[in-house]
């Protein structure tokens, strides 16, 4: 559920363990993702929180973004969903904004199905730091948890 607010999809998720490697795991959560109803998929959007600036960043980007989000929820109903993954946090003022400017103009039917492949990409970006926060020393092993197959 940490990583999509969607009941279904986290039933799926845990349904198929354990995963033989991190591809594995990707594409059963792909899989999971394309499956979600609307109803599914309402319920992810709810849980999900609007994608946030870095501490730090200029005031001006922050009242832009508050702003251009209240309008994109107002309109839409849910939190602006979009993945960053991959892009550098000194991007993320121009992407955020951008984006949402640029969906705003789409009709419901339309930014509902690029809201879904958003956090289908944000989903499979928190499982993939999950892993990794698993492998961390101090952290169990995602082995020992039952998400991935032993070895051996």
């Amino acid at each position: 559920m940490e990583c999509c607010g969607s009941r279904r999809w986290a039933h799926r998720m845990t349904a198929h363990r354990p995963y033989p490697d991190a591809g594995a795991l990707l594409a059963g959560a792909d899989e999971a993702s394309y499956d979600l109803s609307q109803a599914d998929l309402t319920e992810a959007l709810a849980a999900e929180r609007s994608a946030e600036l870095a501490h730090g960043a200029p005031y001006a980007a922050l009242l832009a973004l508050d702003a251009a989000r209240a309008e994109y929820e107002r309109k839409f109903g849910h939190a602006f969903v979009i993945c960053l993954d991959g892009h550098p946090p000194e991007e993320h003022a121009d992407r955020l904004l951008g984006g949402i400017r640029r969906r705003m103009g789409h009709e419901v039917d339309e930014e509902r199905s690029i809201s879904a492949d958003e956090l289908r990409r944000v989903a499979q970006g928190r499982l993939l730091d999950l892993t990794r926060r698993l492998g961390a020393p101090a952290g169990s092993s995602a082995v020992e948890i039952g998400l991935f197959a032993p070895v051996g």
